[in-house]
């Protein structure tokens, strides 16, 4: 899940036992979900 802040985007990752959550600028986040193969869900 991506929601999109002002000036931060939080991209809430889920594996089988944990959630992890990372808050970036969005130029970081953009080069993240490039990488990223799963579903993304804009919030």
């Amino acid at each position: 899940r991506v929601k999109r802040l002002k000036d931060v985007v939080k991209l809430k990752l889920r594996t089988k036992k944990i959630l992890y959550t990372y808050k970036t600028d969005p130029a970081t986040a953009e080069r993240i979900l490039r990488n990223i193969t799963c579903d993304v869900i804009e919030l």
